[in-house]
């Protein structure tokens, strides 16, 4: 059973209210499964993934999330989390992601 670091589950949870206002004000999330979150990536053309909460709990996704906030702070130009990474990497961490949940 592992150990979950109360502080990092409270900057990811801090991290989610953030995006969670960004993409309210700024498009319905109406097709968004309760649970989850959209996601665009891509290095030309963004496209858009739906992804789970439990994400913001690994280091690996909070590290992106903060790449994400260095380059585009909380204005995201696709109206959802723009992650500035290419689709082969963002399958590489969500792959791996997904085995730990």
């Amino acid at each position: 059973m592992g150990i979950i670091r109360l502080p990092s589950m409270i900057s990811g949870v801090k991290q989610f209210h953030k995006l969670h206002s960004v993409l309210t004000r700024n498009h319905s999330i109406s097709d968004v499964p309760k649970g989850h979150f959209a996601v665009y990536v891509g290095e030309t053309e963004k496209k858009r993934y739906v992804v789970p909460i439990a994400y913001l709990n690994h280091a690996s996704f909070q590290e992106l999330l903060r790449k994400a906030e260095e380059e585009f702070g909380f204005q995201h130009p696709m109206g959802g989390l723009t992650l500035p990474c290419n689709e082969d990497a963002f399958f590489h961490l969500t792959s791996r992601l997904n085995t730990t949940l």
